[in-house]
């Protein structure tokens, strides 16, 4: 690895990919390696963002919370007097929920409830209403008798007319416009503010989308090459891996490996080595680039790594991969892979999935879920194999990136591997 990882410092989710800056619409620049690909590859596919483990198992979280009604002159003093229930200065617990509501925007089954319960209830949900629902908080944070003892001071309210109701809310923030209008006909008027307290900002996950989709077809076809090479010489599975270099000036591949799990030299005899799966060769060949050009530019001699000592078997071993090595990173300066995107033919295993989260990798796509082994999907495992871990966006880890499962029609399938198989 290049000797410049001394100025990286530990970031949070919040510090990292979130750093996004949009960038104009530029083009892949001209380079042997994809110049045949482009014609019949650009603009294919679809990306599927990938959801966090949050995304996957907290947005359902439903609590209870205390309303109350009051005439709607007299909303805004009822709002004041239950904001006094709160610690002072704190904010409002409940921003994605409205906190008023007319009788006619509650959902059905609660308007039939309300309408049933009482006499004024009925009055209230069958004429043209001059009263409001009132959203007061959550019931752990305050009780049934402090709600009504606030709308005891209300003027015009006495004890006959205070009305004070339990019902399920959804504690966190929905992530989607459609997740909104079903809890606004489930729970509660519900509003999406365009943001997702669960994972990746919706416009930075749109915005790395638009970056990235015309020619993510063309990086997954040369990551589909080197994955059949690497099978057709006998050194690994069918699995591949790019590593692509975004900027002002246009998109180039800056490494490649396919698999050499079976690739044994010098006697190492290392079988079904991890260190030698595809994504971790091509982080390492773009860091070997990197130590190249500082000893170039120091005046000290380059050596490949000596592969009887080395386990990572991350010299080229392909005619694609020494092509690709041979070539020089057009960014020498930075941390490893910082800001960089991997497209790769499988989903990396957990292993690869934090070696690219160390490198500071920017953005994965990958093809081929591996649902059993995979590092970076949220999703259950299948057969009580139990949950995904869903390290592209994890609040305890220090970094984060945007990631996306690429499909395509048309494409040749890979030679199968075995679902337990680690990418």
């Amino acid at each position: 690895m290049a000797d410049n990882s001394g100025s990286e410092t530990a970031k949070s989710p919040s510090d990292s990919a979130t750093d996004y800056q949009p960038r104009p619409r530029v083009g892949i620049l001209p380079n042997p390696l994809t110049d045949d690909l482009k014609g019949t590859n650009l603009g294919q596919g679809v990306l599927i963002p990938l959801k966090t483990t949050q995304e996957v198992r907290q947005d359902h979280t439903i609590v209870q919370a205390y309303i109350t009604r009051a005439p709607t002159k007299s909303a805004n003093d009822v709002i004041t007097a239950l904001r006094s229930l709160r610690p002072e200065g704190s904010a409002n617990p409940l921003p994605h929920l409205r906190t008023c509501a007319k009788p006619t925007d509650l959902p059905a089954h609660i308007k039939t409830q309300f309408m049933n319960d009482t006499p004024a209830g009925r009055q209230i949900h069958t004429a043209k209403s001059n009263w409001i629902y009132i959203i007061a908080g959550e019931c752990k944070e305050l009780t049934k008798e402090d709600v009504a003892q606030v709308m005891s001071t209300i003027e015009g309210l006495e004890p006959p007319d205070i009305f004070v109701a339990r019902i399920p809310i959804p504690l966190l923030a929905p992530t989607s416009q459609v997740q909104a209008a079903m809890w606004s006909s489930q729970f509660w008027p519900t509003v999406y503010r365009k943001n997702n307290p669960l994972g990746p900002h919706p416009s930075m996950v749109g915005r790395g989308t638009e970056d990235i989709k015309d020619d993510a077809s063309v990086w997954m076809a040369l990551a589909h090459r080197v994955a059949l090479d690497a099978k057709r010489a006998g050194i690994g599975e069918a699995m591949g891996a790019v590593i692509v270099q975004r900027d002002e000036r246009g998109a180039d591949v800056v490494g490649l490996a396919g698999d050499a799990r079976w690739h044994q030299e010098c006697g190492l005899g290392i079988p079904s080595n991890t260190m030698t799966h595809c994504v971790l060769r091509a982080i390492s060949m773009v860091a070997q680039k990197l130590v190249r050009h500082e000893r170039r530019a120091a005046g000290m001699p380059f050596q490949g790594p000596n592969l009887e000592y080395d386990a990572f078997q991350d010299r080229p071993l392909l005619e694609v991969e020494r092509e690709c090595f041979a070539q020089e990173h057009p960014n020498k300066d930075g941390y490893l892979c910082h800001g960089l995107e991997l497209y790769v033919t499988h989903e990396p295993c957990v292993a690869c999935s934090m070696g690219i989260l160390h490198s500071r990798m920017g953005k994965v796509v990958f093809c081929n879920h591996m649902p059993r082994t995979g590092g970076l999907s949220s999703d259950d495992r299948p057969d009580g194999g139990g949950r995904g871990l869903g390290l592209f966006w994890r609040r305890e880890l220090n970094w984060s990136l945007l990631a996306w499962e690429w499909e395509r029609e048309g494409v040749p399938d890979l030679p199968p591997v075995n679902l337990t198989t680690h990418v």
